[in-house]
């Protein structure tokens, strides 16, 4: 029996939280927070909750379970949607600013 929960447009890119979901893909889950919660990455925090609220999903599914046998058994991030923001430049151009988010999701079971 296992749980999924999802964030979407986190803004942080895709790119660094799949750095942070790679750390803990696989992992029992009192590990992962463990270490979620010492990592200096932005997007560790955001990694955290969405585990969290993985756990108290699977919590509510099946009340008898042992939460801390749980493992990240499925982690992925996709891009969600760019923020375009424009930023002056020299002799009247203009320059693109992209400011990404993604969609962190993570499935938790035994």
């Amino acid at each position: 029996m296992g749980a999924r929960a999802t964030a979407k447009n986190v803004r942080v890119s895709a790119r660094k939280a799949r750095f942070v979901i790679d750390m803990i893909r696989g992992k029992k889950a009192d590990v992962a927070m463990a270490q979620l919660s010492i990592l200096k990455n932005r997007a560790a925090q955001p990694v955290m909750k969405v585990l969290q609220s993985a756990l108290a999903n699977a919590d509510q599914a099946d009340p008898d379970a042992d939460v801390d046998e749980y493992r990240v058994v499925t982690a992925y991030v996709d891009e969600g949607r760019t923020l375009r923001r424009f930023r002056p430049r020299a002799m009247g151009r203009a320059t693109t600013i992209r400011k990404r988010s993604s969609h962190i999701t993570l499935e938790v079971g035994l």
